[in-house]
């Protein structure tokens, strides 16, 4: 056997062998528990990732019955971490998070970079997102107050619409 062809069956062992593991140690405790009445309880973190590089997290705890259909529930989710009680699942959405789209404000920092805060730019905000640095000099006057008074983020579209019109003002020219 040629030496990638090694290295490939051990690369699928490796991957494949924990969540069979896990597969098998689950069903049986379920087969187990099935004689008793009493389905497995497993505690469930799911991620959600978010375009602007936010994360949520939701706790619970599932009611097992069925293997299949629980993985069948989490179709789509990337599992990241397994064990006899406990699952994390992670899932990239293609989405602003709810934390922006409640209080995002595009603006500008006083170095002049592009910048989502949480509330207006008028006052001192957290940032939550930082794209790049415009050349100030090149905007339209009301570009400039747009970005002093902040300009709401309201979902994915206007989010991409903000930062692609503010992309042709950056210091860095773009790599082709």
């Amino acid at each position: 056997m040629s030496q990638l062809k090694r290295l490939k069956s051990i690369l699928v062992i490796a991957v494949c062998f924990p969540i069979l593991f896990f597969t098998f140690q689950l069903f049986g405790k379920n087969l187990s528990e099935a004689k008793t009445g009493e389905p497995l309880k497993v505690n469930v973190l799911l991620e959600r990732v978010y375009l602007d590089g936010e994360t949520s997290e939701e706790k619970k705890t599932e009611t097992v019955w069925s293997m299949e259909d629980f993985w069948a529930e989490y179709e789509g989710w990337k599992l990241l971490e397994e064990g006899p009680s406990r699952m994390i699942f992670r899932k990239k959405v293609d989405d602003i998070s709810p934390l922006m789209k409640a209080n995002g404000y595009f603006g500008i920092t006083d170095n002049g970079i592009l910048t989502i805060f949480l509330g207006k730019p008028d006052h001192p905000s957290k940032v939550i997102q930082s794209f790049f640095q415009i050349d100030v000099g090149k905007l339209e006057t009301k570009n400039v107050q747009e970005l002093d008074k902040g300009i709401r983020v309201e979902n994915r579209k206007n989010y991409v619409k903000v930062i692609e019109s503010f992309r042709r003002y950056s210091t860095v020219p773009e790599k082709k």
